[in-house]
């Protein structure tokens, strides 16, 4: 009998879609990685299981990052498997191929990145002939109640149907992988020129969205307050008093003078004039009133909801996309989030009005009456503004669904209210004001006076006391209150009139919801919300999307948050000037990005060919990389700073440029410069204008994170100047608080003032904080102890964990620290969550991860405690010295192998014998002899402890007169005979 398989985006979804075809389809058994009965297969991703790479011969690694191999642009895309999740993509690549499985239907999440997964999955399990070949149907879900899903599979869409959007989805992943690889290649190569390796992250829709965010802080940082004045005045009637603020009825808008207003004043002595002349004088008054009426907002899409959830709560945009997907999947409460539509389909008023009568019958007390209140006055009926195809494309607005919720957390509980108020709002009539405007004329001078009187609350009443928030200029201060009556022809005294002083204000910083506004509007500040909904497709990324390019930017630096404010960093600006000075504008210009953006829309459609735009994608590249590549002048133009400290070595002005920080000598103009100069960007990582000025007054600050080593290694240090007499001139240089320089040179360590914070587990002696790491006290030496005698030593930043006093003291007193989760691992660059505990056996601290949630699947090959555990004293060296920074082999040992046997000894070479004895030994063991042969014959340079001065036997090893310390396993490995795999 034949089945169709049905391949899931998540395992939740795959057990929500069983649930609901059993009753139609009969029961399911349960497998490992499946469920099957008569009809059907239904299995899962858990997200990406397949992603594109380039061939093989196209491939270029990071140490091949140069101009020479740029562009990459590869005639096809390879697949490969995502590594963690390689069982699952197994499992499911099994069942598609099947015999009995002659159809597959993919329900992965109804949009792109959904058709994306599924098409990948299906290509990779067809090998080389590009996919099964079998029946594709496609699952389309707006909700995921029981009967929703059991509606789609009987409205199931054909392959063809899809076919614009598997190409937009295959054209986005690709155009993605050029832009991001050869710009960031590019960028990198360019700003590695002078050495080191400065990793520099462009993509294809990050990068713009970050020229956003640079731009408002320029004009922040460009803007210059004005001083401006405002009268307000008090006025006497019969009936009581009311306020007024003085305005010019002739003024006109100003395009040169954007700031100026018809209440604003530039002139104090002005100001001040008009005061004094219509104080205590009588005032005639008009007014007009007139009613207004104000609708409720749209529905929500993504994009509004991220917003109104990050105005009112503080939410970060990934934050509400995770909570309504949690509603959606796991709670059936609201219909698919990642929609940037603000209707509802025109048959989905039945719905609509089932969802009223659960919302009436529902627990929530404080909505319920408005839900029967709706149903009773049947306010719930066809609308234009509500249900229209037209503005309904793959999916509709994000609304509640007929299932009422149980068991939100609270923040769950938030947003889900606010999308039912805003549902339950747009059935509601419009909230009728009436508004009146009050002149009173003084002497030829005119005020004027607001008031707004609620009439019939309308939608509002649903909001309750929040309504004042909900209402444009709502809280404003002379806005929405009533005014005292005047009577016709009555004449009012001005009570009191006087001059307030004020200052223009800069645009304020971008919040993440102003920020998903932008980006929704490619950059263009548009306020009317029919224009802006013209703009959608033409934004920068999609409602899906915005949330993690918003998280990609504050996770490589780009950005920070302070409180609900984004704010570039120096990175960003120096990104920015790059890019303008190259004149690369499709990755600098927010709208041009919002064209592809759009160019990606109408291939959905099928408006578009893949190979036009894919064409248009490589021609940019090529464009991008070439810029890069032939930029042959000095400097970067830009808008560089001035630092306030002086040059250390003349007394000179020191000025940003490009690259560096240099001295330009007093005068100021580069005639009498002593050549001192910085770095902007040591090991990669740019220093912010108040760092380079604290660095050059203090002439030490940190320690910093975020540098790298050659090798791409992330690590921590201080950064001092300090003199270098060879030059006769200052530089720059890494401090890494590294305590074998006291080991090194014999000097005494003195932890007199400090208080211990805990016993040594080795030896029971007191352990301390020194240099950069945590370290027993006879471990270093001491004027009770001139010789070492412990080992006891952990750093206090792991894989850029920092360890705090308090958890160094928790694992000394109880054997293990708290679930730190701040760990980053060196070889996949992700975080990961572990304990800090005390091993024995070992001798050394190492990682103790809390246990899985999961049980391990029946059969699969137990891993030993070894296999998980890494030895964070070589992992904090790695932190602390890039140069030392090197991978270690994975110890991964299954249950059924032998445990792997120690290193053999490898014979010397002739010219190693001579400083190390011809034993066979074993690199490590080699590497310790030879350093205690450089510290017997004292070859360490005194003036850089890492340098070895060779003498004639180690010349006759090194090749060389000096070689650097972590140079000395790779040279020895040379130098064993059988060594060097």
């Amino acid at each position: 009998m034949t089945k169709t398989l049905v391949i899931a985006e998540k395992p939740s979804v795959a057990q929500d879609i069983v649930r609901a075809l059993t009753p139609i389809a009969g029961k399911f058994d349960k497998h490992e990685d499946h469920f099957e009965n008569d009809r059907y297969l239904v299995s899962s991703a858990v997200g990406h299981l397949v992603e594109i790479q380039a061939p093989e011969e196209f491939d270029v690694k990071r140490g091949k990052w140069s101009f020479a191999h740029l562009p990459v642009i590869p005639p096809h895309f390879d697949l490969k498997p995502v590594d963690k999740t390689k069982s699952r993509l197994n499992a499911v690549v099994k069942l598609a191929k099947r015999k009995d499985v002659t159809e597959l239907v993919n329900a992965c999440d109804a949009g792109r990145e959904g058709e994306l997964i599924f098409r990948l999955i299906e290509q990779y399990a067809g090998g080389a002939k590009g996919g099964l070949g079998k029946p594709v149907k496609r699952l389309w879900l707006q909700s995921m109640t029981p009967q929703a899903i059991r509606d789609g599979f009987e409205h199931l869409r054909s392959d063809q149907q899809m076919q614009g959007l598997a190409n937009a989805a295959r054209s986005r992943s690709e155009a993605d992988w050029l832009v991001g690889i050869n710009g960031t290649r590019a960028m990198t190569a360019f700003n590695s020129q002078g050495g080191g390796f400065f990793l520099t992250t462009v993509g294809r829709v990050q990068t713009p969205t970050l020229s956003l965010v640079v731009e408002r802080e320029e004009k922040i940082r460009k803007f210059i307050s004005r001083d401006y004045w405002e009268i307000h005045a008090g006025f006497h009637a019969e009936a009581g008093e009311y306020l007024g603020k003085w305005f010019d009825p002739k003024w006109k808008k100003n395009s040169e003078d954007p700031e100026a207003r018809a209440d604003r004043l530039w002139n104090i002595h002005d100001a001040q004039a008009i005061a004094e002349a219509v104080r205590g004088k009588a005032a005639t008054v008009t007014e007009e009133s007139k009613p207004t009426s104000q609708a409720s907002p749209a529905l929500f899409d993504l994009t509004s909801l991220q917003r109104e959830a990050n105005g009112k709560f503080g939410f970060s945009a990934k934050t509400t996309l995770a909570l309504a997907q949690s509603l959606y999947e796991r709670h059936k409460a609201l219909t698919y989030p990642r929609t940037d539509s603000r209707a509802l389909p025109e048959d989905y008023l039945p719905v609509a009005r089932d969802t009223f009568g659960m919302l009436a019958t529902s627990g929530m007390r404080h909505l319920a009456p408005f839900a029967q209140q709706a149903l009773d006055g049947s306010y719930v009926r066809p609308s234009k503004r509500i249900f229209d195809n037209a503005k309904v494309s793959d999916h509709f607005a994000i609304i509640p669904t007929t299932q009422a919720p149980s068991g939100l957390s609270e923040a769950e509980q938030k947003l889900y209210d606010l999308v039912v108020r805003r549902f339950m709002a747009v059935f509601f009539p419009s909230a009728e004001h009436l508004v009146t405007t009050r002149v009173s004329q003084v002497v030829g001078h005119s005020f004027k006076t607001e008031g707004k009187v609620l009439v019939k609350p309308g939608w509002l009443a649903i909001y309750g006391k929040e309504a004042a928030g909900e209402v444009e200029d709502g809280k404003a201060g002379d806005k929405g209150q009533p005014l005292v009556a005047v009577q016709p022809g009555e004449m009012v005294r001005t009570e009191f009139a006087e001059a307030k002083g004020l200052k223009t204000k800069p645009p304020a910083r971008y919040s993440e919801a102003t920020l998903l506004g932008a980006m929704e509007s490619a950059g263009k500040q548009i306020d009317d919300e029919e224009l802006r909904s013209a703009m959608q497709e033409k934004g920068l990324g999609t409602p899906a999307t915005r949330a993690a390019i918003i998280e990609g930017l504050l996770t490589e630096k780009y950005m920070l948050r302070e409180g609900r404010e984004l704010i570039p960093t120096a990175k960003a600006f120096q990104l920015m000037t790059l890019l303008r000075g190259l004149e690369v504008d499709e990755l600098c210009r927010a709208d041009l990005t919002g064209e592809w953006e759009y160019k990606l829309s109408q291939m959905e459609k099928g408006q578009l060919s893949r190979e036009a735009f894919m064409q248009q994608i490589a021609a940019m590249t090529e464009r991008m990389v070439k810029k890069a590549k032939e930029y042959d002048r000095d400097t970067i133009p830009g808008d560089y700073a001035t630092l306030s400290a002086p040059c250390p070595n003349c007394g000179g002005v020191v000025k940003e440029n490009y690259r560096r920080y240099a001295c330009v000598g007093k005068s100021g103009d580069g005639s009498d410069a002593c050549g001192f100069s910085f770095g902007k960007s040591p090991a990669g990582r740019t220093f912010e204008t108040a760092e380079a000025d604290q660095l050059l007054r203090d002439r030490r600050i940190g320690p910093l994170e975020g540098f790298r080593s050659k090798a791409g290694w992330p690590f921590t240090a201080e950064v001092a100047i300090v003199r270098d007499e060879e030059a006769g001139n200052f530089k720059l240089e890494f401090d890494f608080g590294d305590d074998r320089a006291a080991e090194e040179s014999g000097e005494l360590v003195d932890f007199g003032e400090q208080v211990s914070l805990g016993d040594c587990p080795i030896c029971g002696a007191p352990v301390y904080e020194h240099g950069a790491n945590y370290v027993c006290s006879k471990s270093v030496p001491t004027a009770a102890q001139p010789t070492p005698s412990c080992t006891f030593k952990s750093g206090k930043v792991i894989l850029q964990q920092p360890v705090e006093r308090s958890q160094m003291s928790k694992l000394l007193a109880t054997g293990k620290t708290d679930l730190l989760d701040k760990f980053v691992s060196m070889r996949t660059r992700r975080a990961f969550k572990a304990h800090l505990a005390w091993d024995a056996e070992a001798g050394k601290v190492n990682f103790e991860f809390a246990p899985s949630k999961f049980p391990p699947r029946p059969g699969a090959a137990a891993k030993t405690i070894a296999s998980k555990t890494a030895k964070t004293g070589a992992a904090a060296k790695k932190t602390a010295k890039p140069a030392a920074a090197k991978k270690a082999p994975a110890t991964k040992t299954a249950a059924a192998k032998a445990p792997r046997k120690a290193a053999a000894g490898k014979a010397p070479s002739a010219a190693l014998a001579a400083v190390i004895g011809a034993e066979p030994v074993a690199r490590p063991e080699a590497v310790k002899k030879m350093w205690d042969y450089i510290k017997a014959h004292n070859l360490q340079d005194p003036k850089d402890k890492r340098t070895i001065v060779a003498d004639d036997k180690l010349r006759a090893v090194f090749g060389k007169d000096t070689a650097g310390m972590f140079e000395l396993a790779g040279i020895l490995g040379k130098h064993l005979q059988g060594d060097g795999e």
